[in-house]
């Protein structure tokens, strides 16, 4: 994409065609990176043995505080060069993705290390017990002790791509590992294959991730000369608007993300009290309950390069009239697979695993947790406003609200009056609370950028 394409797609392109050739990219590699996660609980879970699948749902915190260091370079970098290109500091643009890239690349060894060091007392923080562990080790050691830096530096290097807005491009990078680990499950997992179990869903995904990093290296040496996306470290500048820049957006993003960590550790270890049957049927919900979390995450990111753009050059009504127009789309889809969940919850729970106790458990924790996700969705799409204009204090405050203030304290009290079952109730109970918020933020918002925008007006 060259330097005209690049702003016929941010300036002049209709918004609906803009926010679609942006967003739909995104969201199919988010469904197909759901649909990978399910494949490591599916596969497992046709190994008829409960406690390999609590294995991955014990393991899933370690992997979601990937998601920490994903978004404090990923949509730290990202959103300061979309904002750059908008202010045609293409400088600032190339240094930007250099810093991202390198600090990935440091974040991802530190990661594998810190692991391998406490690795003991940290799978008890998981919730692992005696029964679980060795099946939660076997499983991390492949995801984490080998494959941490992959799989953060594939996700921040798709940020990276789809801030100048090549978002096909960096949907066909992340797609491209997922799919791979979909094909190779089956092979390192089941008794036909290598019989690994859990062991063998983490070396698969490993596998893949490294496969997802040399399509985005493949890529960038392609596209060398016509692209602002630089991982030469001679581009590497630790000025202050660069790690500012990244920073001010990044640090309070991957909070967000290290605090989603603490909810679902706690919701494991309370879970994990009521058995490896709770605690597999509260994954396989959780999992499940991604598919349109993941649609509304992919709108979210999808339309970040867009807001961040035209933001920064300025352009306050169409930044506005591209977040209503992802807003109506997303919103309608969430809420129709919301209520097919509702209404067929242990049908689609009963695609992973027949054991009657877990679709018992599967089917009530799943009608729970899908009520949230439509307050969930305009949640996701406010906070993607504020990290694209570089406003991280705003999505750090909701982050906050969501997991301390309204989430974890619901966690505990339901599970006192509702004991397991009230679990899956917490995120709706502070995702009604934050989707008002976030309609009141955003409006004052919209009004504030409208009023001090020359093209906005």
């Amino acid at each position: 994409m060259d330097d005209s394409q690049k702003a016929e797609l941010f300036e002049r392109t209709p918004v609906s065609r803009a926010v679609m050739m942006m967003s739909i990219p995104t969201i199919i590699s988010s469904l197909v990176m759901v649909i990978y996660n399910l494949a490591d609980t599916y596969f497992v879970g046709m190994l008829g043995d409960p406690v390999q699948n609590a294995a991955v749902t014990l393991a899933a915190p370690v992997l979601l505080a990937f998601n920490a260091v994903n978004n404090l370079f990923g949509v730290g970098s990202s959103s300061l060069m979309s904002r750059a290109l908008g202010q045609k500091k293409l400088d600032v643009v190339r240094q930007g993705s250099a810093f991202g890239f390198w600090c990935a690349v440091g974040s991802g060894l530190l990661f594998s290390l810190g692991y391998t060091v406490f690795r003991v007392p940290l799978l008890a923080a998981l919730g692992a017990d005696r029964v679980t562990v060795e099946a939660t080790g076997a499983y991390l050691h492949w995801t984490v002790t080998f494959g941490a830096a992959p799989a953060i530096l594939n996700v921040v290097m798709a940020y990276l791509v789809r801030a100048e807005g090549s978002a096909l491009h960096a949907s066909v990078g992340t797609m491209s590992g997922c799919l791979l680990n979909i094909l190779l499950d089956p092979v390192f997992i089941l008794p036909w294959g290598l019989d690994m179990g859990a062991a063998g869903a983490g070396c698969a995904t490993f596998l893949s991730n490294c496969a997802a990093c040399c399509y985005f290296f493949v890529l960038l040496f392609v596209r060398r000369g016509r692209t602002y996306v630089c991982i030469s470290p001679r581009q590497l500048r630790l000025r202050r608007e660069i790690v500012a820049g990244v920073c001010g957006v990044g640090i309070p993003s991957s909070i967000q993300n290290l605090l989603n960590v603490t909810g679902m550790t706690v919701l494991n270890n309370f879970t994990s009290a009521y058995g490896a049957q709770a605690v597999a049927a509260m994954g396989i919900s959780h999992k499940v309950s991604m598919v349109p979390m993941q649609v509304a995450m992919g709108f979210s990111q999808g339309i970040m390069p867009l807001v961040s753009y035209n933001y920064g050059s300025g352009n306050g009504r169409r930044m506005k009239d591209v977040f209503f127009y992802a807003s109506r789309i997303s919103l309608g889809i969430i809420a129709t697979v919301s209520l097919c969940y509702y209404l067929f919850s242990q049908e689609v729970v009963t695609l992973f695993m027949k054991d009657p106790e877990i679709v018992a458990y599967g089917g009530r924790f799943l009608r729970g947790m899908c009520l949230g996700l439509p307050f969930l969705c305009m949640d996701f799409l406010a906070v993607g406003v504020f990290q694209a204009c570089g406003f991280g204090k705003k999505a750090l405050l909701f982050a906050i609200l969501r997991k301390i203030v309204l989430e974890i304290p619901a966690l505990i009290v339901l599970n006192w009056l509702f004991p397991l079952y009230g679990l899956a109730y917490a995120q709706c109970t502070a995702e009604v609370v934050l989707a008002t918020a976030a309609i009141i933020v955003l409006a004052a918002l919209f009004r504030d950028v409208e009023e001090n925008s020359p093209l906005g007006r």
